[in-house]
């Protein structure tokens, strides 16, 4: 498909991650004003609240933009989700009729704050990325052991918290927690040493269910995707994890890219999960493309430096899709929920700079790197992450936004007497 032309400028370059093609959704604000509904076109937000008030968009008898997220368009359903994109592009296509009723609705994305897109349901993050759980396997427990048993069989994922997912530009304050390293014979209490990141990508339920779902239904109720940091702590994790897994180490934050990309933005990118070691069961087989062809990066920017590319992948490295995942979440029962948010695990490449986690770039902390002549291990005061992350098609690209965020020092003890 080709580069779709709007009578907005700036979308139709080769360079923006907004043209027509995308249309994503996101929460913003100018000045003093209440945060609203709106859409990215170029380097611009067409005002989808301001444009339902004036009648140029109508889904439904009761307005559906009249709050700051996107929950009540998504629980609609499908024909609406494809009824809303129809309309935007006629409002915004070369040529529309409506141009001068639209043109004052546009706000320069360089003035607006953006806000959280949805309001978080739930949040379950998945561990579902082969090249990523090799890597760790053989850190912690050998390569004759590098993946569990039920890895190739199974998405393997936890429960985290929903009330910790911030949107890209939140700062985040370094964790204390209970520590202990090899050298301690007890644990002991403090700011978190080695703080990372996960690259990977966010799936967003739109439509509820109650009871098991096949890998097509949840395709289907997936509304779109975001680019995702969970923040880990790695020490605080070691200690933690066994036998239940993370907890308080991934409960920080977790960071999302401020604009939800829909699943019809993304299907020409559509490409296949990969050839199976082990047949998967009935339930989680595919019956087409269910990953994407989404190009991802990562950056980090000391203190007062510029930021430097630390790793680069691609979407499609994924082990399980988030289809997968979601029908697999569906199978004792558990219902989702609109706004549910699906973590995909960390997404890393066959190669060191493949790599979506300085745990792994760093293998552990053995193998520092450089960053703009400094070293790095782990994440250090002051450092700004970025996640990036396009799809490119013929002419244009299908972006996200970034997704950032600075680490700010561990603040005081918060049960020092």
């Amino acid at each position: 498909m080709p580069l779709e032309k709007s009578w907005v400028a700036s979308a139709n370059s080769s360079a923006t991650p907004f043209p027509l093609n995308n249309l994503p959704y996101g929460v913003f604000s100018v000045g003093e004003a209440e945060p609203r509904c709106g859409v990215a076109i170029g380097d611009m937000i067409l005002d989808v609240t301001e444009a339902e008030e004036q009648g140029l968009i109508t889904l439904d008898d009761e307005p559906l933009f009249d709050v700051p997220y996107w929950n009540d368009l998504m629980q609609m359903g499908p024909p609406v989700w494809a009824a809303l994109r129809a309309r935007l592009k006629a409002l915004l296509s070369d040529g529309a009729p409506e141009q001068d009723s639209v043109a004052p609705l546009l706000v320069p994305q360089a003035q607006a704050v953006m806000h959280m897109p949805f309001v978080v349901s739930e949040y379950t993050d998945f561990y579902a990325g082969k090249h990523h759980a090799t890597n760790v396997g053989i850190m912690f427990r050998g390569p004759e052991n590098a993946l569990p048993p039920n890895w190739l069989h199974i998405p393997i994922g936890y429960n985290g918290r929903a009330s910790s997912v911030v949107v890209s530009g939140t700062d985040i304050r370094r964790p204390w927690g209970q520590l202990k390293g090899p050298n301690d014979t007890v644990p002991r209490w403090g700011p978190s040493e080695r703080f990372d990141i996960e690259l990977e990508m966010g799936a967003i339920v739109g439509v509820d269910s109650d009871g098991p779902i096949t890998v097509d239904q949840a395709d289907a109720n997936i509304f779109g995707y975001v680019l995702l940091n969970d923040w880990s702590a790695r020490d605080i994790q070691a200690w933690e994890y066994q036998p239940l897994g993370p907890f308080q180490a991934k409960a920080t934050a977790t960071s999302i890219s401020p604009w939800i990309v829909t699943k019809a933005a993304l299907d020409p990118f559509r490409c296949p999960t990969p050839e199976r070691e082990v047949e998967l069961l009935p339930h989680l087989r595919d019956t087409g493309p269910m990953l994407y062809d989404i190009d991802l990066s990562v950056s980090l920017a000391p203190e007062g430096a510029d930021p430097v590319t630390i790793a680069t992948t691609n979407y499609k490295e994924m082990y399980y899709s988030s289809a997968q995942q979601l029908a697999h979440h569906s199978t004792s029962g558990c219902p989702m929920r609109v706004g549910d948010l699906l973590g995909s695990g960390t997404i890393s490449g066959p190669n060191r700079e493949n790599r979506g986690a300085l745990l792994e770039l760093s293998w552990g902390g053995k193998e520092p790197f450089d960053v703009a002549g400094q070293s790095r291990s782990f994440i250090e005061d002051g450092d700004t992450l970025s996640l990036h992350g396009h799809a490119t098609g013929d002419g244009y690209r299908i972006g996200f936004g970034d997704c950032t965020g600075k680490l700010l020092p561990a603040g005081p003890d918060p049960y020092a007497t």
